[in-house]
């Protein structure tokens, strides 16, 4: 079955699927966190997560680190014959266990034709989103590879009854400081790029930032972008958990768990990218990200059926409607400038980024115009400080205030771990996690 009809039809179900981030070089390790996943009391689906060399398209690294034994920190699809790839899924995929192939690079080709060659169908990334924050090339080039990705997808898979999938990666673009419509823009951009090249099974991407009810504004507000822009397309929304700094604590890096459990609830999100306790001071391992899909499984049911049923509910209730928003009515002004007389998506992207109508805050790549700057409010909501050439004069609250320094940006940039750290040492005042935090915390959804 296809990656996106497994989730839409357990979404369907009454579950959240989750998911986590793993990635192993050793081909038998990467199987036995495939089939721990798979065999978790969760609703899942599998990640294989490459490695950095195969990111950046420097195979040659790989080949020598194979040779020399030394552990890669993700699985090498491209390098390994695609026969060991296959021995290492062999019973593994299968209808209710899709797997998902996440990578990071603007050079995506040889990893979707590794992918296709041993039988998945389902990768993520975009051409802005996984050229500004991590690549090297510009933002040109990164167009012109994806679009050669998607073309190659497509034209495999025709006539096989199986589609490929893609998910956007611009719902996360530097995993901090960018304000939510910028994100839920991009990700409804990246979308209509695959798209118009022949993709017809999407996922859009969110990740968690500062302030829950604006993340719950954006997602609604990319749905209604998604009904707009794409309704013949079949979709769904992915949450991704926090992907900045991360809680030192266990208690908080569960609260924090938990609040994008509860986002993902309250927005009918389909799916959730977990992440784990050890997040903070080392690299997970497979028990870890078990231990995740399960407490945010777990988390799901109590906020779908359980005790905190009305927390998700209230949630929802306390949220604008979905095209009354300001996420809303930013994230529109955006798509809608960017693809204003363009021929096509990826040509618009190039253009938007030319003429700064896309600007992402604090993102050194050289095709970024670095004028755009953000701040959190005193209620932790990103705002623009500085609009630079976005469209959104007249539409953003803009606050200008003097230039960030190195302190105030680290000061930000702790901003979710330091509040959801005191909540896990119990010296929060007025308890910022809100009460299911709280409950967390004392054990009792469990």
């Amino acid at each position: 079955m296809n990656f996106g009809d497994h989730v839409r039809r357990a979404h369907a179900g009454g579950v959240l699927v989750v998911q986590p981030r793993m990635g192993m070089s050793d081909p038998a390790a990467m199987r036995a966190g495939l089939e721990a996943t798979k065999h978790a009391d969760a609703d899942t689906v599998g990640t294989v997560t490459l490695d950095s060399y195969t990111r950046t398209g420097d195979l040659e690294s790989v080949r020598r680190a194979l040779c020399e034994g030394v552990e890669l920190n993700g699985y090498p699809i491209v390098s390994y014959p695609a026969e060991v790839t296959r021995k290492m899924l062999d019973g593994l995929v299968e209808d209710g266990f899709p797997v998902q192939v996440r990578h990071g690079s603007a050079r995506p080709l040889a990893i979707v034709r590794a992918l296709l060659d041993v039988g998945l169908h389902a990768t993520e990334g975009g051409p802005v989103s996984y050229c500004l924050p991590y690549g090297r090339i510009p933002l040109d080039e990164s167009v012109r590879n994806w679009e050669a990705s998607c073309e190659l997808a497509v034209q495999t898979l025709a006539g096989t009854g199986v589609q490929p999938h893609l998910e956007t990666f611009g719902g996360c673009m530097m995993g901090q400081l960018c304000p939510p419509s910028q994100l839920v823009a991009i990700s409804v951009l990246e979308a209509l790029f695959f798209y118009g090249l022949g993709v017809r099974s999407l996922s859009v991407s969110y990740a968690q930032q500062t302030n829950t009810d604006q993340d719950v504004e954006a997602v609604r507000a990319l749905r209604s972008l998604c009904r707009q822009l794409l309704p013949e397309a079949s979709w769904h929304v992915v949450i991704y958990a926090y992907m900045g700094v991360y809680p030192r604590t266990v208690g908080g890096s569960q609260a924090l768990m938990a609040e994008a459990v509860r986002l993902a609830v309250a927005t009918g999100s389909e799916r959730l990218i977990v992440k784990t306790a050890a997040e903070a001071s080392r690299i997970p391992t497979v028990q870890d990200n078990i231990d995740s899909l399960e407490f945010a499984t777990a988390m799901a049911r109590e906020y779908r059926h359980g005790a905190l049923h009305a927390e998700s509910e209230a949630l929802a209730a306390a949220a604008p409607a979905p095209t009354d928003s300001q996420v809303y009515q930013e994230a529109y002004a955006l798509v809608a400038e960017v693809l204003s007389g363009a021929a096509d998506v990826g040509g618009a992207l190039i253009g938007a980024f030319k003429r700064g109508l896309l600007d992402i805050p604090y993102c050194l790549h050289p095709d970024n115009a670095g004028r755009a700057r953000s701040y959190l409010d005193e209620n932790g909501r990103l705002c623009w400080s500085e609009l630079g050439e976005l469209p959104l004069g007249g539409i953003a609250e803009v606050r200008p205030g003097r230039r960030i320094t190195s302190g105030d940006l680290l000061r930000v940039l702790g901003y979710v771990r330091d509040k959801f750290d005191a909540v896990a040492l119990d010296r929060g005042a007025g308890h910022p996690a809100g009460a299911a935090g709280r409950r967390i915390l004392e054990g009792k959804p469990e």
